[in-house]
């Protein structure tokens, strides 16, 4: 066997050497949490900065309080912003565990060979800046900028993507498109003309019925749908969740419908059936709003809810009974586009399903609804243009007709050698998105890498992916940080201000200051006409027409709406933004593509005998892989279980707590065991994983082996033909209860 040229390096001793660590500010989770009388208490000598959270994307602002010797001691919501309204989660209240937790990266690492074996040393940001620039210059120089490409999440993100444009190259994806909520935009764009986005534009707090269909809010923890999911369920409303697992929003609906995974499309299309042959959709919506009602009529005509029962196992009566409730609270009612919508290939028709039953309900553009959204445009810093790549995102994505992003694993693709290669990548930045753990295929993912010429990872933690890089940066956490000013789509526009509350510790450095050293090195100076972002920050301000010391008194600015209403006033004539301008129950779009205009109910693999499907999700802890050692949300879970039925348990020979290891379809076996959760909240059919789990890297103190990783076990993958997404759960597991691994050093 070849070995690979890009050996995976432990962050090791070697990388983090003779730094002090400076002590924990707490240790509980409890001091970080929202309490008012505490704060009062607590709070009378310490300083107070504004900055929204970036624990996970809905990016809450609040205040960052810290003491005088640059201790940050509490985080608490902002009460007006609408993203939280003073309230952070789990999560937000234990960010502050980023900011201490002593496994940080501490100082730039470059690759090196000792003693005929690949380690990193320590390096000075200097010598790794100058590394880097010369690397980008040679690649530039014999095979185009456009080869350089650019891997990315959160708001570090945009400061790479300024200098990647600015050095030419468009070549960019980020995770959170082709392996999350891509055919959610696509689907529901092609029916409605408009991308959900995020937040979505759910109106929770006042619906009489929320439909999730895979959508799991109380574990996705999304703050501000968590809250008017609360105040909707005291309202009254009526929640009908469909999963295959009891999860939490399950555990406080009214209907439970434990689906046959796999089978979602039958199930919306019976849905359509009952609500247009019992005449109980928005027909006065549908006729003033809607094109290609008839076609869609015909369409369902034979999916009735016995035909969906054969499929489904939802009986007959839960489907009618469901859909009339639907009916009943219509318009004021949500089948919720959900997140992570990347599951079986046929995905974005299955959010054209979901988006064609909401249009049905009359339920986009009215109160308890959709709302109509509005953010606000925050204006680009003076800068010359950009120069105009040969090729980039769009043309590695050609294949794919409606991809309106970046898809990963194409920009993956390009970067293994093949002949006749049109677009090749020759090196990757990748900027806090921990790619082992995010894209399935990990054997591909590893191959590209391996054919890389230079890697760069910029990253506030020591996770998988910087093990593969030739260089890695330490970026300082959001606390420790200036960064672009936060505008979100919400139903009033805002925007929030983050700087730093604390200095960055060891030698660690903000995301825009690395961008930005970068391109001064790169001969990019027109791009960066300031010293500092602070001097963007005011200038951007100054043009929204307020200031940077009014933002440090309030963190969050509110803006008067300029489109218009929220909703769609009563018998008022809307254009959407599709091609015809309605509601696009038929796609003449799709089919003029060759795809079904009409979403169709396709079987899907099922798992043989002694296989289970995997099935995963997120913790209310954690969000995906990045909070796994943080100390704080650590200390509230430290391992994923997995979930299993007792009929299985009973047939496998399994207890509660039980060890096992998992061997999915194609012979992959999970690296580290994982401990087995006996519950009747899951099919039969299915077990059930928290996602982010499993780290192999030692370094991760409070991580390392515990629990399994569900990546790991997603070698078999399909991909949306629409949008190029990456549907990742149809794999299938068995347990092995003896540890295969015992012969191995690990």
């Amino acid at each position: 066997m070849v070995n690979s040229r890009r050996s995976f390096i432990k962050i090791s001793a070697l990388g983090a050497s003779g730094i002090a660590l400076t002590p924990l500010a707490f240790s509980s989770i409890n001091e970080g949490a929202l309490s008012e009388n505490l704060l009062a208490e607590g709070t009378k000598n310490l300083k107070r900065t504004a900055t929204y959270c970036e624990v996970c994307f809905w990016k809450c602002a609040a205040w960052a309080y810290t003491d005088e010797e640059g201790n940050v001691k509490k985080l608490v919501g902002n009460e007006n912003d609408p993203h939280c309204n003073g309230r952070l989660c789990p999560r937000g209240t234990g960010g502050v565990g980023m900011y201490n937790d002593e496994d940080r990266l501490k100082t730039p690492l470059i690759r090196t060979t000792v003693n005929g074996k690949e380690t990193f040393r320590e390096a000075s940001w200097d010598e790794a800046l100058n590394l880097i620039a010369s690397k980008f210059k040679a690649i530039k120089k014999e095979y185009g900028a456009e080869s350089l490409g650019l891997l990315k999440h959160g708001c570090p993100g945009a400061h790479f993507t300024h200098l990647f444009r600015a050095f030419g190259s468009d070549t960019e994806a980020e995770p959170a498109y082709a392996q999350c909520r891509g055919p959610r935009e696509t689907g529901f764009a092609l029916t409605f003309g408009s991308w959900v986005g995020s937040p979505e534009p759910t109106d929770i707090r006042d619906t009489k019925c929320l439909v999730l269909i895979g959508s799991h809010i109380g574990e996705n923890m999304h703050n501000s749908q968590i809250q008017e999911m609360s105040d909707a369920i005291d309202n009254g409303a009526t929640i009908i969740t469909v999963d295959p697992r009891l999860s939490t929003a399950a555990s406080k609906s009214d209907y439970w419908l434990p689906i046959k995974p796999s089978t979602d499309i039958a199930l919306l299309l019976a849905w359509m059936h009952v609500l247009i042959y019992e005449e109980i959709y928005d027909k006065d919506y549908v006729e003033r709003y809607g094109l290609g009602f008839d076609e869609l009529k015909e369409h369902v005509k034979d999916f009735t809810p016995e035909w969906a029962y054969g499929i489904t196992t939802i009986k007959p009566d839960q489907i009618r009974k469901t859909a009339r409730e639907m009916a009943a609270a219509s318009p004021a009612v949500i089948i919720h586009p959900g997140r992570h919508v990347v599951w079986y290939g046929d995905d974005t028709q299955r959010a054209r399903a979901m988006a064609i039953l909401n249009g049905l309900l009359g339920s986009w553009g009215r109160r308890g609804g959709f709302y109509f959204k509005e953010k606000i445009k925050i204006p680009d810093f003076p800068h010359p243009p950009y120069p105009h790549p040969k090729w980039g995102w769009k043309e590695l994505a050609e294949k794919y007709p409606l991809a309106d992003m970046g898809i990963t694993t194409e920009l993956i693709r390009a970067s293994i050698p093949q002949k006749d290669n049109k677009y090749p990548v020759k090196a990757w930045m990748v900027a806090g998105t921990n790619l082992i753990q995010s894209i399935p295929d990990t054997k591909l993912l590893k191959e590209a890498m391996d054919a890389l010429e230079f890697m760069v990872v910029i990253d506030t933690m020591p996770m998988d992916i910087t093990g593969y890089a030739d260089v890695v940066l330490p970026e300082c956490t959001y606390l420790e940080r200036c960064d672009i000013l936060r505008s979100a789509t919400n139903r009033e526009p805002s925007i929030a201000l983050r700087i730093p509350a604390v200095k960055p510790k060891y030698n660690s450095k903000p995301g825009w200051w690395i961008a930005k050293e970068i391109g001064m090195r790169l001969g990019l100076e027109k791009y960066y006409q300031y010293d500092d972002l602070k001097e963007v920050i005011e200038w951007q301000l100054k043009e929204l027409g307020t200031s940077l010391e009014e933002m440090k008194k309030i963190g969050v600015k509110k803006f008067p709406r300029k489109s218009g209403s929220m909703f769609i006033e009563e018998g008022q004539h809307h254009e959407f933004g599709t091609h015809s301008g309605k509601i696009e129950f038929y796609s003449a779009e799709l089919e003029e593509l060759g795809f079904d205009p009409m979403p169709v109910y396709t079987s899907h693999d099922h798992p043989e005998q002694g296989f289970y499907r995997l099935n995963y999700g997120r913790s209310p802890m954690h969000t995906f892989s990045r909070t796994i050692n943080n100390p704080n949300l650590n200390d509230l879970m430290d391992e994923n279980k997995l979930w299993v039925n007792p009929k299985v348990a009973r047939i496998e020979g399994l207890i509660n707590e039980q060890e096992v290891w998992l061997e999915n379809q194609d012979g992959v076996i999970s690296e580290f065991p994982i401990k087995v959760r006996v519950t009747e909240r899951i099919r039969w059919d299915s077990v059930y994983m928290y996602h982010g789990f499993g780290q192999h890297n030692k370094k991760l103190t409070r991580a390392y082996g515990k629990g399994a990783c569900d990546t790991q076990l997603i070698t078999k993958v399909a991909t949306d033909p629409i949008m190029g997404g990456s549907a990742m759960r149809g794999n299938f597991v068995k347990f092995i209860t003896n540890n295969p691994h015992k012969d191995i050093e690990v």
